[in-house]
């Protein structure tokens, strides 16, 4: 009894060390003892797994029959005892699961490898994925990585995006972390890699508290805020003391993209005198200030209530779809949002979107939005951003810089916090008249 009571005893402490272990440490707790005991599961089950998953495949081999033996063989099944057939080797078909590659831990899960079946494409894995999500009882299973013959799972544990924390970050130029991506990284925009975005979501999907989170990055950096908010001001009229400019009507939008479209001409002017092929590749005392665009509502830059309108809506689409497709090269970049985003508002709207190489669709309300932000990079983003529930504002379908799309949830930024951070950088705000005239148009020497 003594020693029955002396291993209970160490029992029931090793477990509380556990229990405390992973309630006090959880990180550690995962590396040290949830991964391993997770990596053998996945090890010692793939077999079934993929076989219920529809992934393997027969191969023939090679096989030591058992023919003449009745507890092994047919001959078991049969009522008669007599052996008609001796041991011996042949061919059989044999169920071949994908070889499994090195399982590699993450902070919510595991990534790993497989090479892929003759036949075998990176779709097969992604319809299979729900099924290995469920087979693992994790959260997701993902195809994050596509190379010739092999494919990378990315497993996560439970979902990051329930409550999101963004660390405070060193501030680089150009590059705002709005949120975090479903892996648990850190959601990066960079706009020098991606220059231009388009932000699609309904109204409390957290489409303008993306907004408000971009503003918040970009206040305490070297940059000039121009803003386009044809709902009378109302978004962006609270981040003035940080805008260079903002535009709160019709005729205001095409005076301010006409002085935006002649001052990417005089920098392309200004690189051509310098020999340049952009302004990152000019003396640092030449270089101009970049320019970040935000545009709060685009369908109210095309709609039309008469003919007399047309004029400026079509002077306001040229002007916007040439500061898309020459701003990057000249530090001009674009932020687009809109509630509805669709091929009725015209064909400057679709000539628009294919310049807008980053794609954040939050929940919308009408399938064409979302197809017309999500629809020709990926079916089963289109499928994801469809599926978001509207009790998760913020949550979104991001297409950006690494070529892949990811689940994402930005940060919560209140409209205070992003006002607070306009003002205490008022300072780094330039003046837009000294901004459009401060690039000289220089010519060659002969």
């Amino acid at each position: 009894m003594t020693d029955f009571y002396l291993v209970l005893g160490v029992s029931a402490a090793a477990a509380a060390g556990l229990w405390a272990w992973r309630r006090w440490h959880p990180v550690s707790f995962w590396y040290g003892v949830g991964f391993p005991v997770r990596a053998a599961l996945v090890y010692l089950t793939w077999h079934h797994v993929a076989s219920g998953c529809k992934l393997t495949r027969n191969r023939r081999r090679f096989r030591l029959t058992f023919d003449a033996v009745p507890v092994l063989g047919p001959a078991a099944r049969a009522s008669e005892t007599v052996v008609r057939q001796k041991r011996r080797v042949r061919r059989v078909d044999v169920e071949r699961s994908p070889r499994l590659g090195i399982l590699r831990p993450t902070r919510l899960g595991w990534r790993m490898r497989l090479r892929l079946h003759d036949g075998q494409v990176p779709a097969d894995y992604e319809k299979a994925a729900e099924g290995i999500a469920h087979a693992w009882r994790v959260h997701s299973v993902r195809v994050v990585d596509v190379r010739p013959g092999f494919v990378t799972l990315w497993a996560t544990m439970r979902d990051p995006l329930t409550e999101v924390i963004v660390p405070p970050a060193p501030v680089e130029l150009l590059r705002v972390r709005p949120g975090k991506l479903e892996n648990g990284a850190d959601w990066v925009m960079d706009f020098r890699i991606v220059p231009h975005w388009l932000n699609a979501g309904a109204t409390q999907s957290g489409k303008s508290n993306l907004a408000n989170a971009i503003i918040r990055d970009l206040a305490p950096q070297p940059v000039a805020l121009v803003g386009f908010d044809l709902k009378g001001g109302v978004e962006f009229t609270p981040y003035a003391p940080r805008l260079s400019a903002l535009a709160s009507t019709r005729k205001e939008s095409v005076d301010l993209l006409s002085d935006l479209v002649g001052e990417v001409e005089n920098r392309m002017a200004l690189c051509r005198a310098h020999g340049a092929r952009n302004v990152w590749t000019l003396p640092e005392d030449l270089r101009p200030v970049p320019v970040v665009v935000l545009v709060d509502e685009v369908a109210e830059l095309f709609l039309m209530a008469d003919k007399s309108e047309k004029d400026e809506v079509s002077k306001t689409a040229t002007s916007l779809l040439r500061v898309a497709q020459l701003g990057r090269a000249f530090a001009v970049y674009l932020i687009v949002c809109g509630q509805r985003i669709g091929s009725d508002l015209g064909p400057g709207v679709t000539a628009l979107r294919a310049q807008l190489s980053g794609r954040v669709c939050h929940r919308v309300n009408d399938p064409e939005t979302a197809n017309m932000t999500l629809g020709d990079l990926d079916p089963a983003a289109l499928d994801a951003a469809r599926a978001i529930p509207a009790e998760t504002p913020g949550v979104c379908i991001v297409a950006g810089q690494d070529g892949a799309w990811h689940r994402a949830r930005s940060v919560y930024v209140p409209e205070q916090e992003a006002e607070q951070a306009a003002r205490e950088y008022a300072h780094l705000a330039p003046d837009w008249k000294t901004l459009i005239g401060s690039v000289p148009v220089l010519r060659p020497a002969a």
